[in-house]
């Protein structure tokens, strides 16, 4: 059998394999995509799981960083059928007690909310979104590019100046709760940062967890959290119509097994059916380091120290979600949360401090923090008339919840939660659809025990800290095999960032100046692996 030969062979088909593929065949690449699951997208799909006629997204829901990564603003996928919807409101906060944080595209409502926490939060609120406004664009750009991002850093200098660089990076390394704190008076402005620094999957009391919460409140004020129309699978037959269009070929159902070495170089890689598959100038692999790095490809080809290094990747949190399909409108007594498509529920401060204190010593929290989406809200067209495609999802600990039996627990306790807030909600479930850890790595491979950011977005593993302390590149140690999946800088979420990076490496090193570009990341990669 002849074997197949293409400028490139990129290992996986999740939004960041299929970015690098597409930025790979504008360049005029022949790229072949293969892909383990019997459809693209990885994490980023879209079935009929719970009742006919409901369209409910299968991880990924909503896409702030979507809207403003410049990687995927570049794509311009909307010319390939792509649209936006916004539910009317962005998020709400629902505490405890009932009173409700408001989050909106209109900064005045945001305000007005802010305020009925605390008089003068609104003008705190418009404080901090002046200044998201004046350093946005030179901070994207810092926040999507290689590592380290010497250009945009510079940028981002001469707009702020040193002095409030400086105050900068010290916001941004400081605890959600101590940034909350330091900014507002009132306990909604404060959720409504810590609220979002729980998307991830460290405490709001952990260092650095203030520029999750910052970053997600900034972007929802700014552009929302846009949901594509029709379901989270648009995004991604988006991007396969616009790969397909310049050429580049995709196999589902195809997975690659071993990358191909030879003299230190990456060849290509074997299919599932054993096959060699050759690529003239690259690999990129859009899976979880661990899994290129342990399995994939042959120790005798990696610095021991890296092998090592490897032995301490911390997996994010594991993840529990439900999907419903609602016969009606979810019934919130908090009449801020009816419009909103992303609901924070479960917690206030002091209960988000519980929540990430007992993920970290490995307990499954009494009380879930939920992060509750109304899809329907947000689009139309995920349920027939009258009715609501929901979902929630909450972090428990790794190890946990691989048991029906606690699973169905867990449920249990996120469905009382959501009672507790919405009285009736039990009562519109026309159908659920339970993915607990095992569910979630089952239709997506790299979602490793339920873990969804690639690796724990914990400071002490980003930037050149990521996957394991390194170059925080895309680029491995072995010659024209490229990392493309979350697992790198700059991590997970859905802007590309990574498979982007991945392909601008691997035309650096095919280009006129690759030698130079080789020699130059073989002398680092030795510097740091000796």
């Amino acid at each position: 059998m002849s074997t197949e030969v293409f400028d490139a062979v990129v290992i996986g088909a999740g939004h960041n394999g299929l970015v690098a593929a597409n930025l790979l065949a504008d360049a005029g690449w022949s790229v072949l995509v293969l892909e383990q699951a019997e459809k693209p997208g990885g994490a980023v799909r879209t079935d009929e799981v719970t009742a006919p006629g409901f369209r409910n997204d299968l991880c990924s829901a909503f896409f702030p960083l979507t809207a403003v990564s410049p990687v995927m603003r570049g794509l311009r996928l909307e010319d390939h059928g792509l649209s936006w919807r916004h539910a009317p409101d962005v998020l709400a906060h629902i505490l405890p007690d009932d009173r409700c944080a408001v989050l909106s595209r209109d900064i005045e409502r945001t305000a007005a909310s802010a305020d009925e926490f605390a008089p003068g939060d609104g003008a705190a609120w418009r404080s901090l979104f002046a200044q998201w406004q004046d350093i946005r664009e030179p901070l994207l750009n810092a926040l999507f590019t290689p590592f380290p991002p010497v250009r945009p850093a510079v940028r981002l200098l001469r707009r702020t100046g040193v002095a409030d660089a400086l105050r900068l990076a010290r916001m941004l390394t400081l605890p959600a709760r101590r940034l909350g704190e330091e900014h507002f008076d009132g306990e909604g402005a404060r959720l409504l940062l810590a609220g979002n620094a729980a998307h991830s999957d460290i405490s709001v009391d952990n260092a650095g967890s203030a520029v999750f919460g910052w970053l997600l409140a900034m972007i929802g004020q700014d552009v929302g959290f846009p949901v594509p129309v029709g379901g989270a699978g648009e995004l991604i037959a988006a991007l396969v119509r616009r790969l397909t269009a310049r050429g580049g070929e995709i196999r589902c159902g195809c997975p690659a097994t071993e990358v191909l070495v030879a003299g230190g170089r990456a060849m290509g890689v074997r299919d599932g059916e054993g096959n060699p598959v050759r690529a003239r100038k690259a690999v990129l692999a859009d899976v979880p380091a661990p899994t290129l790095y342990g399995e994939m490809v042959a120790p005798e080809w990696l610095p021991s120290r890296l092998l090592d290094d490897l032995g301490r990747f911390q997996w994010d949190s594991a993840t529990v979600k439900v999907d419903w399909a609602l016969s009606g409108p979810v019934p919130w007594t908090a009449e801020g949360a009816r419009g909103a498509g992303t609901i924070h529920l479960g917690a206030d401060l002091d209960g988000l401090s519980a929540f990430g204190g007992a993920l970290v010593r490995g307990r499954s929290p009494r009380n879930p923090f939920l992060l509750f989406g109304q899809m329907t809200t947000s689009d139309p067209h995920r349920s027939p008339p009258g009715t609501e495609a929901a979902w929630a999802y909450t972090h428990v600990p790794r190890g946990l919840m691989e048991h029906r039996e606690e699973l169905d627990r867990q449920v249990a306790r996120i469905e009382k939660t959501i009672e507790a807030s919405a009285p009736g909600f039990r009562d519109l479930i026309q159908g659920r659809y339970v993915q607990g850890p095992l569910e979630l790595a089952a239709h997506d491979p790299g979602l490793v025990g339920g873990a969804i950011s690639g690796g724990t977005t914990a400071i002490h593993q980003q930037l050149f800290f990521r996957p394991v302390p390194g170059l925080g590149r895309a680029d491995t140690p072995v010659d024209r095999l490229f990392l493309a999946g979350s697992s790198a800088h700059p991590g997970g979420a859905v802007h590309g960032g990574p498979g982007a990076n991945a392909a601008r490496a691997a035309l650096a090193r095919a280009g006129l100046l690759g030698e130079g570009y080789a020699a130059v990341i073989g002398a680092a990669n030795r510097a740091v692996y000796r």
